[in-house]
């Protein structure tokens, strides 16, 4: 009895250790089916390398500022009697602005007149006398001497009297006033601003190394954040000759019409200096390039080859298409895309998106570029 429930147990644990190692020896020639299985291919989206005339282009940034501007001050003090001029109105040169109580300096003219008036006919009969001998030659040249003073002293207080009257010095737009009928201004004192709107430029600095690239006429592009998308032409009007010693780089200054006034001094603009040479570059879309600080790389899709040549073929009978990894050197970037110039020829294929899921040599299948980017794409061109 002992014997033969020994005997059982015994091949009940024999049926399970059977069990057990079937089911092991299923999940082994599972897997081993699964590696050896080929890998279906990556999908990615890729873009041919195109060949096409690349002008090249300058960027720097810059402020705008008026061809004329300045703000207006006194030069005497005094109490202001009028304002001759509204804010933000157009004014034209030498136009009155602001006129200040002159009372006083008018009363000092008046008697300094009459005193000029009496030297002058003091003078004419002591040149009558001389001519006869009835007075000395230092009476005489005192004579002289006094008309001469009288003469200073009224236009002294012209002068003086002028500046309680101030004009503008050029035509343009005078901004917010900053004083008022009766306000008692010191020497120094602003009154506005006075801009000419009519014609801007913008300073900027370039490296030294675009010094031969550049010269005077040369078309500027500018945009300004007031009005996205539009771009604003000028042309260079002047290249300071002096490198600065500290950062390397030479100040530009462009010029630009504005009409309509549209652009304000002290707007942030961002240009580009557009060269006048242009050559034939190989360009891709900038998601293609894959930038690090070992270099440059991007992946290039090309058909699987047998030994003897021939293109592989899938189950489908279609060309087998692997990612080769290429370095390359890379040149301006500009509206998504960039030029290559070393390491790429027109005509391959790139991938643009979908890289971070290769390595060199992987299958790839190529699908349509995302909705997302090529919309983005066409409008920032």
């Amino acid at each position: 009895m002992l014997l033969r429930r020994m005997l059982t147990m015994l091949g009940v644990v024999l049926v399970v250790v059977l069990l057990l190692a079937s089911y092991k020896a299923f999940s082994i020639r599972e897997q081993i089916k699964q590696f050896s299985a080929p890998q279906p291919p990556i999908s990615v989206s890729a873009a041919i390398a195109e060949q096409r005339q690349w002008q090249e282009r300058l960027p720097a940034i810059g402020t705008l500022k008026a061809s004329q501007g300045v703000d207006l001050t006194v030069e005497v003090t005094g109490t202001v009697r009028d304002v001759l001029f509204r804010s933000g109105e157009h004014v034209a040169a030498h136009q009155p602005l602001i006129q200040m109580d002159g009372a006083v300096e008018q009363a000092s003219l008046e008697s300094a007149e009459a005193e000029l008036n009496l030297a002058r006919v003091e003078f004419e009969r002591g040149r009558s006398l001389i001519s006869r001998q009835m007075i000395s030659k230092s009476d005489f040249d005192r004579l002289a001497s006094q008309l001469q003073q009288n003469s200073g002293r009224v236009a002294q207080l012209k002068a003086l009297l002028g500046k309680k009257r101030i004009l503008a010095p050029f035509a343009g737009t005078i901004g917010i006033r900053q004083i008022d009928v009766g306000d008692y201004l010191a020497s120094g004192t602003t009154i506005a601003t006075l801009q000419d709107l009519s014609t801007l430029y913008v300073d900027f600095f370039l490296p030294e190394q675009a010094v031969p690239k550049l010269q005077v006429g040369q078309r500027v592009q500018l945009g300004v954040a007031a009005f996205p998308g539009e771009a604003f032409m000028g042309e260079l009007a002047a290249i300071n000759p002096k490198v600065d010693e500290n950062t390397r780089n030479v100040q530009v200054r462009a010029t630009l019409p504005n009409p309509g006034e549209k652009l304000l001094p002290g707007m942030f603009a961002n240009l580009t200096v557009l060269l006048p040479n242009s050559a034939a570059r190989v360009v891709v879309p900038e998601t293609a390039v894959t930038f690090s600080l070992y270099g440059n790389s991007i992946y290039v899709v090309e058909a699987e080859k047998n030994d003897d040549g021939s293109a592989k073929h899938d189950d489908q009978g279609q060309p087998r298409l692997v990612a080769k990894r290429v370095f390359v050197e890379t040149g301006e970037r500009r509206d998504g895309e960039v030029v290559v110039l070393k390491g790429l020829t027109a005509g391959q294929q790139v991938v643009t998106t979908g890289q971070l899921k290769l390595d060199n040599g992987a299958h790839v299948s190529i699908v349509a570029e995302p909705a997302a980017r090529t919309t983005s794409q066409a409008s920032g061109r």
